[in-house]
């Protein structure tokens, strides 16, 4: 990993995760209540099939959710087309992506400190919100929503407008998010760098640059500069 001057990350499954009692409230009504294992699982496969189909001209957003919660529904024979539809929905409320892992906003703090920080996210134009309810927002200079600026990963355009905004340069830029297909190749097709946040071990065995932890992030950064 080269040392950046500027380094932007993405929010669901990157900086904030899911709020799982609230998404999956219909399912524990039901008596379902998957483990972080099987979700881990389920989001691997998930990954896979999603990176295959976005690099085919597949849907970006709707796609990924839906294949998810199709996924996981299956595994618990509770198959339900209308149960689906609602935790797709209830995932796609930003606000509902709420809960931070433990030492994330002491490393970014740190960060800050050395290198210029912003969020690209695909977004409902509400994640500027939601980042400041979560207590960092105050760690970026800029934050680029999708649902402002017109654009979602892995179009090049919201790239380009958070490398402007930023005042940065895409050759000095890291940019770190969850999904090769829409993270990694939209910010290298862009001229940034890039580094997966690959906490459900989606793409351990793929040989792609990938870190599983803010804290492993944080050293391979250290590590570039030393």
């Amino acid at each position: 990993m080269r040392s950046p001057k500027a380094i932007f990350f993405d929010v669901g499954n990157t900086l904030l995760f899911r709020n799982q009692s609230r998404i999956l409230a219909p399912l524990y009504q039901r008596g379902i209540y998957p483990t972080t294992e099987q979700l881990h699982a389920i989001e691997r496969r998930t990954k896979g099939e999603f990176d295959e189909a976005v690099m085919h001209g597949g849907n970006v957003d709707h796609g990924f959710w839906h294949t998810y919660y199709s996924h996981l529904l299956e595994q618990f024979h509770a198959e339900d087309h209308q149960l689906c539809g609602t935790l797709v929905a209830a995932t796609r409320i930003s606000a509902n992506w709420c809960v931070i892992l433990p030492g994330t906003h002491d490393v970014l703090e740190r960060l800050k400190q050395n290198y210029r920080l912003g969020v690209i996210s695909n977004a409902d134009g509400k994640i500027a919100e939601v980042l400041a309810r979560c207590g960092i927002a105050g760690c970026f200079i800029t934050i680029t929503d999708s649902g402002l600026v017109g654009h979602e990963k892995p179009h090049q355009a919201i790239f380009e407008a958070a490398l402007r905004e930023l005042g940065a340069e895409a050759g000095h830029s890291l940019y770190v998010g969850d999904v090769y297909s829409v993270d990694y190749m939209g910010a290298v097709r862009a001229g940034m760098d890039a580094v997966l946040f690959d906490v459900s071990g989606a793409y351990r065995e793929s040989g792609l640059p990938r870190v599983e932890s803010m804290k492993e992030l944080e050293e391979k950064l250290n590590a570039a500069t030393t």
